[in-house]
Formats: C-alpha cells, sequence, structure tokens
C-alpha cells in the first residue's frame, strides 16, 4: 500500500471542522484511506453506498437514515445519493462538532446541482489525485517549498526521457502491473467508469462519443480550449459539446488550467489550457508505447507539460501553504508554460522542454514575466531533461526534471 501525503491535512481537518469532503477518480485510493482513518481511530464507522441495501436506504429517507448514524461516519460514495446532503446540512447546523462526518465521491459533488450551497462553510475539501511521483517512491516532496524559499538546493538529474513514469500514470492498482496488465487494465477502467458513472450522473446514451471526446483532448494535452474546433472535429453542437466536457470534469478526467489575470496593463489570452489528469490512462487510449510516444516529439512535449502540472497540483493539496497553478500567455506571443502564485502573492514561473539541453532562448517568456511583474516576480525555472541544475541570470535556473520529485 502506497502512502498518501493527503492523509495529515485530512487529520487535521477532522479535528477542525464537522464534515470532511474526500473527492477524487474512482480507483484513485479514496476508499483505502478513509478506512485507515477508521483503523486508526480517527473515525468510528465506515459506510458505502456502493453497498446496495445501503444505497437504497439512503435513497429511500434520507432525513431518517442520517438521524439513524451513530459516532464519527465515513459515507463513502456519496455522489450516488444526493439527497443526503440537504438533511446532512440541517444535521450538521444544529451540531457542529469537529470530525462528524468524513463523505467521499468520485464524481465532484461540487458540480452537482445545489450541491454547493449545502456544504459552503460546513465542509474541508480535499481532492485525491492518482499518486504522485513522491508517493510511488515513499518521499515527501519538497519542490514547492524549494521553489518559494531562498535558495534553490542543487539536484542531479539522470539525463533521460521518463517515458516509464509518463506510461504507468499514478492509479494505485495499475502501477504494478505489466504493460500488458497495465493496457487491459486502463481499457477496462475507461469502459467501465464511462457505463457506469456517467448514466448514473447524467442521461447521456451515446457513450462512443463521450469517449471520443476524451480520446480528442487526450491528443491534444495543454492546448487552449477551442469550442469550435472540437465541435468541428467531433460534429457535436456546442451545447452537447459543452455537457460532456462538463462529465469528463466531474469524472476527474480531465482538468482546466486557468489563465493568470493580474492586471499587469496589457491584454492576456483568456482561455484554459485543458489537460488529462493521468498520462498513462491518456497515454494507453491514444495508442503510444515508448517508441511511439518517443519519435512523435510535438505530442511528447505537451504530455511532459501536462505530466509536471498533475504532479504540481498533487503536491500543492498537501503544501505547507496555498499554491495557484495558472499558464500565461499574452496577445503579443509572451508565454508561459506554467504560473504559480504562493504566498504573499509572489509568483514562480516554470517551462518544461522535452530536450537534454537548455539554451538563453528557453528563459525569453520567463525574462518577459519578471520584468512585467517587478518585485513579485520571486523566481523562474525551466524543467529539462538534462543531468545538471544550472544557474542561467538572477532568479533563473535550469532544473532537471526529477528535481519535481527528489528535492
Amino acid at each position: 500500500m502506497f502512502p498518501r501525503h493527503l492523509i495529515d491535512p485530512i487529520r487535521t481537518a477532522l479535528r477542525e471542522r464537522p464534515v470532511v469532503l474526500l473527492l477524487g477518480a474512482r480507483q484513485v485510493g479514496k476508499s483505502t484511506l478513509a478506512q485507515g482513518l477508521v483503523a486508526q481511530g480517527l473515525l468510528d464507522r465506515y459506510l458505502t453506498l456502493d453497498d446496495l441495501a445501503l444505497l437504497a436506504a439512503a435513497l429511500e429517507d434520507p432525513q431518517g437514515f442520517l438521524a439513524g448514524l451513530r459516532g464519527r461516519v465515513v459515507l463513502d460514495e456519496v455522489q450516488r445519493a444526493p439527497g443526503l446532503l440537504l438533511p446532512l446540512k440541517a444535521l450538521v447546523d444544529r451540531d457542529r462538532r469537529p470530525g462528524r462526518f468524513l463523505l467521499t465521491g468520485s464524481a465532484n459533488l461540487l458540480a452537482l446541482p445545489k450541491a454547493s450551497e449545502f456544504l459552503v462553510g460546513r465542509v474541508a475539501l480535499f481532492t485525491l489525485w492518482p499518486l504522485s511521483q513522491g508517493e510511488m517512491e515513499g518521499r515527501k516532496e519538497g519542490f514547492l517549498a524549494a521553489l518559494f524559499g531562498e535558495e534553490l538546493p542543487p539536484i542531479q538529474g539522470e539525463g533521460r526521457l521518463p517515458l516509464d513514469r509518463l506510461l504507468r500514470g499514478g492509479y494505485p492498482e495499475a502501477v504494478g502491473l505489466s504493460p500488458e496488465g497495465r493496457g487491459r487494465w486502463f481499457r477496462d477502467y475507461l469502459a467501465t467508469l464511462l457505463a457506469r458513472e456517467v448514466r448514473e450522473l447524467s442521461q447521456i446514451e451515446r457513450l462512443p462519443e463521450l469517449a471520443r471526446l476524451y480520446t480528442l483532448l487526450a491528443g491534444r494535452p495543454m492546448a487552449l480550449l477551442n469550442w469550435a474546433e472540437l465541435g468541428r472535429s467531433l460534429g457535436l453542437p456546442a451545447t452537447t459539446l459543452k455537457r460532456y466536457f462538463a462529465l469528463l470534469e466531474t469524472l476527474f478526467l480531465v482538468r482546466t488550467l486557468p489563465p493568470w489575470e493580474a492586471n499587469l496593463g496589457k491584454r492576456l489570452v483568456k482561455s484554459p489550457k485543458v489537460h488529462p489528469t493521468d498520462t498513462g490512462l491518456a497515454l494507453h487510449t491514444l495508442g503510444l508505447d515508448a517508441g511511439r510516444l518517443e519519435t512523435d516529439r510535438s505530442l511528447l512535449g505537451g504530455v511532459l507539460e501536462a505530466f509536471v502540472a498533475m504532479e504540481i497540483t498533487k503536491q500543492a493539496g498537501y503544501a505547507p501553504f496555498p499554491v495557484g497553478l495558472f499558464h500565461y500567455r499574452s496577445h503579443t506571443g509572451e508565454e508561459v508554460d506554467l504560473l504559480l502564485e504562493g504566498p504573499g502573492g509572489r509568483v514562480v514561473g516554470l517551462e518544461v522542454k522535452a530536450r537534454g539541453s537548455v539554451r538563453g532562448e528557453d528563459f525569453r517568456g520567463l525574462k518577459g514575466l519578471a520584468q512585467a511583474l517587478g518585485p513579485r516576480f520571486h523566481r523562474g525555472v525551466v524543467l529539462y531533461l538534462g543531468r545538471e541544475s544550472v544557474p542561467f541570470g538572477p532568479n533563473l535556473h535550469a532544473l532537471p526534471l526529477e528535481a519535481l520529485w527528489r528535492l
């Protein structure tokens, strides 16, 4: 079993808040984490609404179901009975003792109608993503703390493309399988997820079109979201396309990276970027193995950038301070792959290069960002596939990709 770094913030929240909500895709380890908290004595009972008898009771009489619960309770897969949320709100408003409920959901409850208004101000919210590289290696990453610290410690890289990391993804059950076994797991996972979860969440019968949309997005990692282009590619009207896209987000299969819109006195591109949440699942869906990925350099750059974005997203969930993740692109062509906003509004820019060497021109976007931000600009970093940590001027550095999980 892999250690999950999110468990410490969840323990703290259970001591402070009446309800903790843990969201995440199917098979990322939510149930295992929740059962571990019961075993440690922080919660008393584990109940899952995948149990048909419990689900029937929760759907038939939500208020009576909750009234009959005693002690500190885990309610797993609570999205299957959204009618529980309104009586839960009333129950918690009468008694706000901390640690009363841990709710988990494999669909984003905040995207369900009226759910967010029942939960606002009452819950501590966490998202469990597939395993981070640090979790797979049994170490707690310090990358974000290092980025916003005073000095970047040197690190030695391996000097190679981490194809194995990109292809295995982070689903706990899949990472230890052979490539052939993992391929079968990914195929079955996507098919059953779409068949089961989508029909519970929305009246969609044309599942092949939803799968086609995911495949199209997987093949354009970190592209700007362009509804017209996607609609033309799939032959779908805008209303249907947006509904399908929202479902993929709700199921944690894709994620949008918002643009950074600080007042810089210039026009910025305001479209979000879109990327898959797990490169292993995305690459399997595209039918790509190590050989084909390594030769397709145009796709490789986007996949590597999506990989970095998700590693930072995972680490931000258990970082010692809040970190916002964005992209930056101006209408005049200045661009930074990833922009991190941390303590005190300080900004770190990240560029991701699928090459073993770094050139001065790779810092052009970071230098433009530094000039625009002035003292708010803390540091600019290019992550690359080389071995050495190299300074490239004041507050500008090239770091091996392994800094993500080994700093």
